[in-house]
């Protein structure tokens, strides 16, 4: 970075050849050698869709989970999808470590600002996945109440009992849901997925939808949350940065297998195809090359 001009490419294959705790501890040497805040000399020198990648690269993995729901509550208006998404695919010990990091980080209740910023069922779903509180295990004698549940609340009756489906997809453990939509295919003769589709709507719906698909599979969420970022009309950079750094030391094999059964093509080349903002070490790095 010293001197005219600034070796991008030395510090993308520096950055990416590091796993994240090795790089605060390079964050933390930089201080003590130089006297600078690493993460800042970076941004003076960067700019664009590659600064943003940078700083999210240099950034441990909860602050940068909290520093995105912070991002999506505050100012005007609201990144429902940015809720839905973290929300709804970590465990539960990571809600609680992001609800604890964001306290710590703005002085402020993640759930009060997330209740403060949207309503009605959407918000009673968020609220209960904040809680962090699932049920342990399957609960054998519940998997076909639940699912005559889901059922009557939905596709028997006319109208829908949103809070049927926010009660039981909400509460219950992944193991048992899985047990529950089978259930439900036996009974209702549709899958979990298109019965939300049809009786529900908007915020809810999409987040309904993203509890049922993290319960059947956590990988293959983010494989279809990565597809819908790169298809049609131009790239949600955001959503694809955001995805391939919080997933690239956690699952991002499993995403990229995935990837490739759902839409019959390498996650590497649709990354080349759609996007020119990220360099071959990127994806050295998260494991698609």
């Amino acid at each position: 970075m010293k001197g005219l001009g600034t070796d991008e490419d030395s510090i993308m294959k520096l950055l990416t050849s590091r796993s994240n705790s090795q790089r605060q501890q390079i964050k933390a040497a930089y201080k003590t050698l130089h006297g600078k805040d690493l993460v800042g000399d970076l941004q003076g020198e960067l700019g664009g869709k590659f600064e943003t990648l940078v700083v999210a690269l240099m950034t441990p993995p909860i602050l940068y989970d909290v520093t995105s729901l912070r991002n999506a509550i505050k100012g005007a208006g609201t990144d429902e999808k940015v809720l839905i998404e973290i929300l709804s695919s970590r465990t539960a010990q990571q809600v609680k470590d992001i609800t604890a990091a964001y306290r710590q980080e703005y002085n402020k209740n993640l759930e009060d600002d997330v209740t403060g910023d949207t309503s009605g069922h959407f918000r009673r779903l968020l609220v209960i996945l904040l809680q962090a509180s699932r049920q342990q295990g399957v609960q054998e004698g519940n998997i076909e109440t639940d699912a005559q549940t889901l059922f009557s609340a939905g596709e028997r009756k006319f109208g829908t009992d949103e809070e049927q489906f926010i009660t039981i997809l909400g509460n219950r453990s992944a193991e048992h849901l899985r047990r529950v939509f089978a259930a439900y295919m036996k009974l209702a003769g549709y899958e979990m997925e298109e019965s939300v589709k049809r009786e529900t709507s908007g915020g809810l719906r999409d987040l309904l939808l993203a509890v049922v698909k993290c319960a059947r599979s956590v990988p293959a969420y983010f494989a279809e949350t990565l597809y819908n970022s790169m298809k049609g009309a131009g790239t949600d950079d955001q959503t694809l940065i955001r995805v391939m750094v919080s997933r690239s030391e956690v699952d991002m094999l499993d995403i990229r297998a995935d990837y490739r059964r759902l839409f019959a093509k390498s996650l590497h080349s649709a990354i080349q195809v759609y996007t020119e903002s990220l360099s071959l070490s990127v994806l050295n790095y998260t494991g698609i090359y």
